[in-house]
């Protein structure tokens, strides 16, 4: 069996390098930078933050599949995984819409608070995998996400939240000195 590309000590310190810079990227940012237009997508970089740390949610949902269908036969998640694959768009207008209502259902400091929580979940669940769990495995419908591969172990979806988290921190307008990939440590 390969090697995996990260281990369970570079995820902790990712989702910590992720949440302080969610913390810094909304204390820097003003109420009109949050109503602004993000790049490449059709969220204001608000709605685009709510959607960042909706993707550290979502691993909580994705944690309980992988567990349950990481023990079934193979072909039981990849059917799911195809099932899946072929809702894409009525996912792709969930996703657009949830992320448009959950903005404005969350202050910054529920926000902040939401990230804060779940960050420490994923943390706490992430201390108590065993190696065996990490390794299991099962299909994600990769027309879902462009971080979702075809198979992916547990660790790798513990991952995915800050693969996504880092690609969508590229797409914030709010600092126009912030360079794309800027992962500054909070002090």
């Amino acid at each position: 069996m390969d090697q995996p590309l990260i281990d369970r000590r570079t995820v902790h310190e990712e989702m910590d390098r992720a949440r302080d810079e969610f913390h810094e990227l909304l204390g820097g940012a003003s109420d009109a930078g949050l109503r602004g237009p993000s790049a490449e997508t059709r969220w204001t970089n608000g709605q685009l933050l709510y959607h960042m740390l909706f993707g550290y949610l979502v691993v909580r949902a994705l944690l309980i599949l992988v567990h349950l269908l990481g023990r079934l036969p193979d072909r039981a998640s990849r059917g799911f995984a195809r099932t899946l694959n072929a809702a894409t768009r009525p996912f792709d207008v969930v996703n657009y819409w949830g992320s448009c209502i959950g903005a404005t259902a969350f202050t910054r400091r529920r926000l902040a608070w939401v990230m804060d929580r779940t960050v420490a979940t994923l943390h706490r669940r992430l201390d108590h995998e065993t190696e065996a769990s990490l390794r299991r495995g099962m299909h994600y419908p990769t027309r879902w996400d462009p971080f979702f591969k075809d198979y992916m172990t547990t660790l790798d979806v513990y991952h995915f939240a800050t693969q996504h988290f880092d690609f969508h921190a590229r797409q914030l307008t709010l600092d126009p000195h912030r360079k794309p990939g800027d992962h500054d440590q909070h002090n």
